[in-house]
């Protein structure tokens, strides 16, 4: 019973004896490459990886070995009960065969071996760059992600052509076949491809970078958005805004509007608060008052001067400008809240009003309604 043929895989007859044995082999794959796993996670604790750097990547390459062994030793055991066919009859079986393509299990095993080496590849090229760049005393991070997204994406265009040329497709063919379609599609996904090129303009340019706070402009429509550069692909960047969204916008966004980047200019940035006073108020002490909020606050630098400025003889008060300077940072409109409420504590002290909005309404008197 357990020897009884219930389908065919290629050349082989395969039976229950065949589908237990497979369960055990790839059950046992299973738990070695958990506990090689967790092997890699001790040696993976040290961020500074020095001396185990080598070690790590060989673990980490027969961790993802396992189960290519597995397979190997899987279709081994199919010769149980079908001594006649060796692994080269397994390999050279075809599964699609048409006057222009051709498709075994040699090709399958090739294509997969051709990316699992790809993903080698890119797993040393990322231990190279992380021991390159922290040995370094200016480390950075944002240097470290841009070079490693340009060695994915070109390890991984050159593993598809290659993949490609193993399954004996013919790529100018297939180009010249296709002109029409690909001219159709670049015309249908034009911004797409804008952004693929935005994105590669930012990671090689590298002016926005991983954890840089950026202040990205609306076309003056609205109020710019502040936010965290979390992530940079090649089509999209995600951002985290200050009420700790995350968004995903289109790389354009990043390289054709106005976008100040608060990581590359000067530490130092002068802010402003409007207060509005009614006429006839002090402005004299209430110019000292607004000085003395602002010189209170500790993020307030004291060595650059704060200053107020008479802005507008408004509709109903008289404008004044604070003028302070302060570190650039994710927290700034709580500095300028804190900076606000020291004001109004200050103005219900010394009985400064601020007025509210009004409209004066002149009506005729009496004697000059018509009769």
């Amino acid at each position: 019973m357990l020897s009884y043929t219930l389908f065919k895989l290629g050349p082989y007859n395969v039976c229950l004896w065949n589908i237990f044995i497979l369960g055990i082999i790839f059950f046992v794959a299973m738990i070695l490459r958990r506990v090689i796993h967790r092997s890699l996670k001790l040696y993976l604790k040290n961020a500074n990886i020095s001396v185990e750097g080598r070690r790590v990547t060989w673990l980490r390459l027969l961790s993802q070995s396992v189960y290519l062994i597995a397979t190997y030793i899987a279709v081994l055991s199919f010769n149980i009960n079908n001594e006649k066919v060796t692994f080269g009859d397994f390999l050279n079986f075809n599964l699609i065969e048409s006057k222009n393509f051709t498709l075994s299990f040699y090709h399958i095993l090739v294509v997969v071996a051709i990316l699992f080496g790809a993903r080698m590849s890119l797993n040393f090229v990322k231990l190279y760059i992380s021991r390159k760049f922290r040995s370094r005393p200016d480390f950075d991070t944002g240097t470290e992600y841009i070079y490693v997204q340009f060695a994915r994406y070109i390890i991984n265009v050159f593993a598809i052509v290659t993949s490609l040329k193993a399954l004996e497709v013919d790529l100018t063919i297939f180009l010249t076949g296709s002109a029409a379609l690909l001219v159709g599609i670049g015309l249908g996904l034009q911004d797409v491809f804008k952004d693929i090129i935005s994105g590669i303009v930012l990671l090689a340019e590298g002016n926005i970078r991983i954890g840089d706070i950026v202040e990205i402009s609306n076309g003056g429509k609205t109020e710019g958005i502040i936010a965290k550069i979390l992530k940079i692909n090649i089509r999209t960047t995600q951002i985290e805004t200050r009420e700790g969204n995350v968004l995903i916008i289109p790389n354009t966004k990043l390289t054709q509007d106005y976008v100040e980047n608060w990581n590359h200019g000067s530490e130092l940035t002068r802010f402003r608060i409007m207060v509005t006073v009614d006429y006839g108020s002090d402005t004299t002490l209430v110019t000292r008052l607004l000085k003395q909020a602002a010189l209170g606050h500790p993020k307030v630098r004291k060595t650059h001067p704060v200053d107020v400025r008479l802005a507008h003889f408004g509709n109903s008060g008289l404008e004044l400008e604070l003028i302070f300077w302060a570190d650039q940072n994710w927290d700034i409109n709580n500095y300028k809240s804190d900076i606000r409420f020291e004001i109004d504590r200050l103005f219900r002290e010394y009985k400064i009003k601020i007025p509210y909005p009004q409209t004066t309404i002149h009506l005729p008197k009496s004697d000059d309604l018509p009769q």
